[in-house]
């Protein structure tokens, strides 16, 4: 089988590491996969790292040329983002391959033209029931739930030492802390309450959040407000945020809409507590006792599961020891990749 990756984002956050993932899982299947994704980019110097052949285009115009005059070499169209799914449709009277679209994000889609977008393309896959549930009721009906891949890799504590360092961060108190942009959706307002409330029953922690948004100057007010200066910390965006995990003493997630939450799996593989919101995926990875998990909107709901992660009793530690077999699980490279194999076959 031929594949194409097709990912044309800037960044190198979630979709693009699960891409990789992709790639790397279908190469190991002795499946053929090339990439095309945006011109110097992260993506592309990752995937040219590992060894993929990747074409890289600037323009939009070059994407739909390629996609006409050499869609018709693959087998299959592997969209990983809505943007990119619009010119692989746009173009399949010329290469008449399979396509398929992984869908990570909750958001509902909207209009007659995305719903005509979908019926050209072959099929979907989820993240989660959330998102296929969304999809469902969209009036979508060919969805898979296929979820990401987490892999563990050697986290670099030197560095994330450093940086506590550098924001005079010492390992003396526990440390929490989670990966979330500052964004409405992601609900900061709600996590900042959480934190209050916990700081108002115990002093041994300080809360690290990992992340950047328009709601950064409404947080930074809220925490002056609260006058937790010293205990919630804004560490802005890092690329290689994961290595926080050699760090951290709890993870926690205030999400009021979440695809999945891939940083979860992260503190699962690295044996971190997870105190979360049961906002979309999120219910799915916390059930079966792998977390503490509460409603959204609901900060002192969410205090008390902060409260009772950063108590670490027999109780966490079972938590932690069920997360760790299920990510190890269901959410291999292998367990995965055969998923996405069936489906393709």
């Amino acid at each position: 089988m031929t594949i194409l990756e097709l990912n044309y984002e800037k960044s190198w956050r979630g979709g693009e590491r699960q891409t990789l993932y992709n790639m790397q899982g279908f190469r190991d299947a002795q499946q053929s996969v090339e990439l095309l994704c945006r011109k110097d980019f992260p993506l592309e110097a990752e995937a040219k790292k590992q060894g993929f052949k990747t074409y890289g285009f600037n323009s939009i115009f070059s994407v739909l040329f390629f996609l006409i005059t050499k869609g018709k070499n693959y087998n299959v169209l592997h969209a990983q983002t809505s943007h990119i799914l619009t010119y692989c449709v746009l173009t399949k009277p010329f290469h008449k391959a399979t396509i398929v679209f992984s869908k990570r994000v909750d958001f509902v889609p909207k209009g007659f033209f995305t719903k005509l977008k979908y019926k050209y393309t072959d099929h979907v896959t989820v993240i989660s029931t959330a998102i296929k549930t969304i999809f469902n009721t969209f009036g979508i009906p060919q969805v898979s739930v296929i979820s990401d891949i987490a892999v563990k890799t050697t986290l670099n504590k030197t560095r994330a030492e450093h940086i506590l360092s550098e924001h005079h961060i010492t390992t003396e108190k526990k440390i929490i802390g989670t990966l979330a942009a500052l964004v409405p959706h992601k609900d900061p307002l709600t996590m900042v309450e959480a934190i209050y409330l916990v700081s108002k029953q115990r002093n041994d922690f300080v809360f690290l959040h990992f992340g950047e948004g328009p709601l950064m100057q409404q947080i930074q007010q809220k925490i002056k407000d609260y006058n937790l200066s010293e205990v919630y910390k804004i560490m802005g965006f890092h690329q290689h945020g994961e290595d926080f995990f050699s760090v951290l003493d709890g993870f926690v997630m205030s999400s009021e809409e979440e695809g999945l939450g891939s940083s979860v799996l992260d503190a699962f593989l690295y044996d971190v507590p997870v105190a979360s919101t049961n906002a979309g995926g999120l219910k799915d990875l916390l059930k079966d006792q792998r977390g503490e998990i509460c409603d959204i909107h609901s900060p002192i709901e969410l205090a008390k599961c902060i409260y009772a992660m950063l108590t670490h009793n027999e109780k966490t530690k079972v938590q932690v020891q069920n997360a760790k077999k299920y990510v190890a699980q269901f959410h291999s490279m292998e367990y995965i990749t055969n998923q996405y194999l069936a489906l393709l076959k």
